[in-house]
C-alpha cells in the first residue's frame, strides 16, 4: 500500500501542515511547515491566504487524504469560531483537489501516537520524531502537530486496510 497523507493543524495566525507517505507499514516525512497570516488584517484576507497556500500544497504534494484536527471546545468561543473558519477553508481546498477528508480529536491523536490520552505536546513530538526516525523534533509546534495528525490517520487507515 502506498498512500500520501497531509495533516493540518488549523489556526488563523498559523496553520501547521505536514505531508507523510506510507510505503506499506513505513511512514516517511515528505515535508512540513506553517502558513502564517498577517496579524491585524481582515479575517477574510487571512482565510484567503490559508486557502491559497493549502491549495498550492495540495497541488504540489497530491495527497489522497487530507486530515484536519477536530475543534477542541475547552478553548473560548471566539477562538473556536476563528479556528472553525480556518478548518472550513482547508476543507473546501481539500474538496476542490479531490482529497478524502478526515478529522481526529486531540485525544485520538494522543492515543494513536503515544497510547496515552493525557500525553503532553512534548511527549507527542518526541514520539513523532521516533516513529519517523528524524534527527530532531519537528519545529514549530504547529507543524509537529500537523505531522502527528497525518500519522494518526496513517495508523488508522493501515489498520482498516489490513483487517
Amino acid at each position: 500500500m502506498h498512500m500520501v497523507i497531509m495533516g493540518i493543524d488549523p489556526g488563523t495566525a498559523a496553520t501547521g501542515w505536514g505531508v507523510i507517505r506510507y510505503e506499506g507499514q513505513k511512514a516517511v516525512l515528505i515535508d512540513c511547515g506553517i502558513i502564517q497570516t498577517v496579524p491585524r488584517t481582515p479575517m477574510s484576507k487571512r482565510l484567503l491566504t490559508i486557502f491559497n497556500d493549502i491549495s498550492g500544497l495540495l497541488k504540489k504534494f497530491k495527497p489522497e487524504s487530507l486530515v484536519i484536527e477536530e475543534l477542541f471546545f475547552n478553548t473560548n468561543a471566539k477562538t473556536a469560531l476563528v479556528v472553525g473558519q480556518a478548518r472550513g477553508v482547508v476543507m473546501i481546498a481539500g474538496e476542490k483537489y479531490g482529497c478524502d477528508i478526515f478529522s481526529y480529536t486531540p485525544l485520538q491523536v494522543k492515543m494513536a501516537i503515544t497510547g496515552y490520552g493525557r500525553a503532553d505536546k512534548n511527549q507527542i513530538q518526541q514520539m513523532v520524531q521516533k516513529l519517523l526516525k528524524l534527527p530532531q523534533i519537528i519545529k514549530p509546534d504547529d507543524a509537529a502537530d500537523a505531522v502527528a495528525i497525518a500519522l494518526t490517520h496513517g495508523f488508522t487507515a493501515n489498520f482498516i486496510f489490513q483487517h
